[in-house]
């Protein structure tokens, strides 16, 4: 799976025509299992219902580089045994990590090594997950506010010149990370790390506020759904509320995919078409980034029907449960950055939870 996501300008293929689902904005969310509902409150949308086995020892340790701004984050020890689905894989309880300092995060820089610091390959990497537990997203208020994202193909999330997503000291930011390792060498010890840029209040410079935008094809649901052989296509709907302007987006999807196209419905205009580079067997190696500020940004306006359509072409020849996700995730600057104020919250979830889905326990690609 390829996850490329959001601090800056985020989230988050190209595709083949052919098996549509929501063509129509979707109607809310309707009443599901206690056991969903837990999950939806929590904001943990990427884990699709599945249940896994949980890794002991692994820890969310952060330094901070006040020379350079740069906080560093590395989780782990994590063993990856050779030739090892997510599903048969003991995944890392999510984990909570306190933010340090009143200020910006600018950028998000991820990499998986072992212990001795030498790159292990993106490939181990399923996804990782950053919510914010004290803000509620703006496009999807039922969810926490996802701030950073990344896959296998471990997009580096750049700084956008005067803007960054304001946090405060105290902020509770659950870390949902799942691990899978489809190579034939194992991995001892490896650890994700995260390298995030940062300017506090200390060092005073005009910087806007940023807000992550997650535009899922699955609209405000859970993220995962099941990929069926051959071409395939999936649309979804999110409403904007908000007036502003959109900075720059990426995507996430998972193998096999081709290409997420981002729409303004209501405009009837493309605003960015992001094509998945994938090797001969349909991997997914990594996502682009288009940036809109250079042009002084994508305006939306509050009311427009965003569309976002995920394309796929599973080679597999077999149906592959929980197999896509569709997710276009970018950066947003509201017109009055005040009307966001009312979504910052108290956290509502523990400090620390795990993985909890039993809906799909003994559900696997492979099957």
């Amino acid at each position: 799976m390829n996850f490329r996501f959001l601090p800056a300008i985020a989230v988050l293929v190209a595709y083949v025509p052919l098996v549509h689902a929501q063509q129509t904005p979707p109607a809310a969310p309707q009443e599901r299992s206690h056991m969903h509902r837990a999950k939806e409150q929590s904001g943990g949308f990427m884990q699709g219902g599945m249940n896994h086995a949980i890794a002991t020892g692994v820890l969310l340790d952060q330094k901070i580089d006040q020379a350079s701004h740069t906080i560093i984050l590395r989780i782990g020890p994590m063993n990856l045994p050779a030739n090892t689905s997510h599903m048969k894989m003991p995944q890392p309880p999510d984990l909570t990590w306190e933010i340090p300092l009143t200020g910006w995060l600018l950028s998000y820089h991820p990499h998986v090594v072992d212990a001795a610091g030498n790159t292990v390959p993106g490939t181990v990497l399923h996804h990782v997950a950053f919510w914010n537990e004290n803000r509620s997203d703006f496009l999807c208020p039922n969810k926490d506010e996802h701030i950073f994202g990344a896959g296998s193909e471990l997009t580096n999330w750049a700084k956008i010149p005067g803007f960054g997503y304001r946090v405060q000291k105290g902020d509770r930011i659950r870390v949902e990370t799942m691990i899978h390792n489809p190579t034939s060498a194992a991995y001892d010890k490896a650890f994700l790390q995260i390298e995030i840029e940062y300017l506090d209040d200390a060092t005073p410079a005009p910087v806007k506020n940023t807000y992550p935008a997650w535009m899922d094809v699955s609209s405000c649901g859970n993220s995962g759904y099941d990929l069926p052989a051959g071409p395939s296509t999936k649309t979804g709907f999110v409403s904007v509320k908000y007036s502003g302007i959109l900075l720059g987006v990426g995507g996430h999807m998972h193998d096999y995919a081709q290409q997420l196209v981002l729409e303004d419905a209501t405009r009837k205009e493309t605003l960015a078409t992001l094509k998945a580079h994938t090797d001969a067997k349909g991997q997914l190696l990594d996502m682009p980034v288009v940036t809109f500020y250079a042009k002084g940004g994508e305006k939306l306006s509050a009311g427009d029907q965003l569309k976002i359509t995920a394309r796929y072409n599973n080679t597999s020849a077999k149906l592959l449960r929980q197999g896509a996700m569709g997710i276009v995730v970018g950066y947003f600057t509201p017109a009055d950055d005040h009307v966001l104020d009312s979504l910052r919250h108290a956290p509502k979830t523990p400090a620390h939870h795990v993985h909890d889905m039993k809906d799909m326990l003994g559900v696997s690609h492979d099957q």
